[in-house]
């Protein structure tokens, strides 16, 4: 493990949010401070308090700040069902062209599940579909959504999930539509992952209609290797693959552009338990680590990932969620205790 020194500090946006991501957001601060890893926050208060005090979602210097540090760490914030502000992540997706949201779902041994081989990696076209927000009022009783699908964001999404697939020894990429009912824009969908296909000779293609796909999902999830598909379809897909190995508690995300990226866990900003120090911190922690691989910092990743698995391994210290007894906080110290064993052995 190398020193950290002032030379190799790099600075990275932090969005704090509200509901539970006070208290998570603490424990990534307090793990990367016992991990000596060589990242300075620029801290900011976003949400549902921040736009009742200043009439704005995100400050403008945080905006500023995430074009200077092209890396942002976000906390969960809460979002107004049906009022209010559009979803944070809405907001951040399109207005810096976020296109790729990367999900991974992988089973743990320490969190028992019925699916204890699961693998999945979801990569969900982030910046258009039903979740562009185009809605219009036809009149007080009917409303439309509607639904773009275009060919140069089809074809980036499913060339990254190719690219992954190579890169990482995956063997199969399914596109998951419902081309059979919307035949054009699902249609183009599919068409153009068939068409990126072909520069990928050794990576299988395959497609899936999506109601297919839950099912077979909760069936056998090892049918599946990455996952490419559309915005809303990537949502909710990647909240039941998550289901599979234990709760959104134990997803990460990243939502990556040409030059800039967001990190963060799936699940939302829980207020129902919010203040209560039960919340599990786990994918946030390893969102965090997806973000240092990021900026190159590799091993304070690996290093931080080993002391999870220890610490859930061990089974002790594990939340709520995933059958434990512990506080947040107890979780969190459990975890910097092991990585002060493994600074030590490296010393």
């Amino acid at each position: 493990m190398r020193a950290a020194d002032d030379k190799a500090v790099k600075t990275v946006t932090f969005f704090r949010g509200d509901g539970i991501g006070p208290e998570i957001s603490d424990s990534v601060f307090a793990i990367f401070q016992a991990a000596h890893v060589p990242v300075k926050f620029e801290i900011f208060d976003v949400g549902e308090a921040e736009y009742n005090r200043n009439g704005k979602l995100i400050p403008d210097d945080a905006f500023t700040s995430f074009e200077k540090t092209k890396v942002l760490l976000k906390s969960p914030i809460t979002t107004p069902v049906g009022k209010g502000f559009r979803s944070l992540n809405v907001t951040m997706r399109k207005k810096y062209d976020l296109y790729a949201n990367f999900r991974p779902a992988k089973s743990n041994s320490a969190v028992p599940t019925p699916f204890p081989n699961t693998d999945i990696v979801t990569f969900r076209e982030n910046t258009e579909d039903l979740y562009a927000g185009v809605e219009e009022k036809i009149s007080d009783n009917e409303m439309h959504s509607i639904k773009i699908i275009t060919r140069d964001k089809s074809e980036r999404i499913c060339r990254s999930a190719f690219d992954f697939a190579v890169q990482n020894g995956r063997k199969k990429v399914t596109c998951i539509h419902k081309a059979n009912i919307m035949k054009l824009t699902d249609g183009l969908f599919l068409d153009v992952f068939y068409e990126v296909a072909k520069d990928y000779p050794d990576i299988e293609a395959k497609d899936m209609i999506v109601d297919a796909c839950c099912m077979n999902l909760v069936l056998d999830p090892s049918k599946f290797d990455v996952m490419v598909t559309e915005n809303l379809y990537g949502d909710i897909i990647t909240d039941l693959t998550s289901g599979l190995i234990g709760g959104v508690g134990l997803m990460p995300s990243a939502n990556v552009g040409t030059d800039m990226a967001m990190f963060e866990a799936v699940h939302g900003s829980a207020p129902d338990i919010a203040g209560k120090n039960i919340a599990n911190p786990t994918a946030f922690l390893w969102s965090a680590c997806m973000m240092l691989d990021h900026i190159g910092l590799n091993e304070y990743g690996d290093m931080i990932r080993t002391a999870i698995k220890n610490v859930m391994d061990e089974g002790i210290h594990t939340t709520k969620d995933i059958g434990g007894k512990a506080s947040t906080t107890e979780y969190t110290d459990a975890v910097i205790n092991e990585v002060k064993k493994l600074l030590a052995m490296a010393a």
